[in-house]
């Protein structure tokens, strides 16, 4: 709907939906072009580490539920740069469950490492339902928090030692 109140004529949303479509494929086939598996991998690894920032400046100002919640999305590009390592394709599946990406994998997991990431898994579906959000308000204060990214920052380095 325009400003004035006046509706679009359906063949013309039609055609600039169908432009659209075109230049969403035409844009992923240039940067499929451009872009080497190794540039996928520190992609994600980037990200990877930017959100390892922004749990630090989250867990600074006392925000414990979303410092892990983005504790996983660090691990979740992590596994995402393992995927593309050892899969032909160069987009990985999308999913946030840690433990299913890795299965795409040759990574082989101490119990450790995935009890925690099942932990971790729970902190990326919790945090984004307000009905779970006082109840992992009340589970994740400074001490609990603070064990969960010293156990997520050292699998964080074991996985970054591995992307080697």
């Amino acid at each position: 709907m325009y400003q004035n109140g006046s509706v679009l004529n359906d063949e013309f949303s039609d055609e600039n939906d169908k432009i659209y479509k075109f230049l969403n494929r035409l844009k992923k086939t240039i940067f499929d072009i451009m872009m080497t598996k190794q540039d996928y991998i520190n992609f994600w690894i980037e990200q990877a580490e930017d959100d390892w920032t922004a749990v630090n400046t989250l867990f600074k100002g006392r925000n414990y539920l979303q410092s892990l919640f983005f504790a996983h999305l660090v691990i979740e590009k992590l596994c995402k740069s393992f995927w593309i390592k050892h899969n032909q394709e160069n987009v990985p599946p999308r999913t946030h469950n840690l433990i299913h990406l890795l299965s795409f994998t040759p990574v082989e997991l101490i119990d450790d490492m995935s009890e925690l990431m099942l932990s971790l898994n729970r902190f990326q579906l919790e945090g984004r339902y307000p009905d779970y959000l006082t109840k992992m308000h009340d589970i994740c204060d400074e001490q609990f928090t603070t064990s969960v990214l010293n156990s997520t920052n050292q699998l964080r380095l074991w996985l970054l030692e591995k992307l080697q």
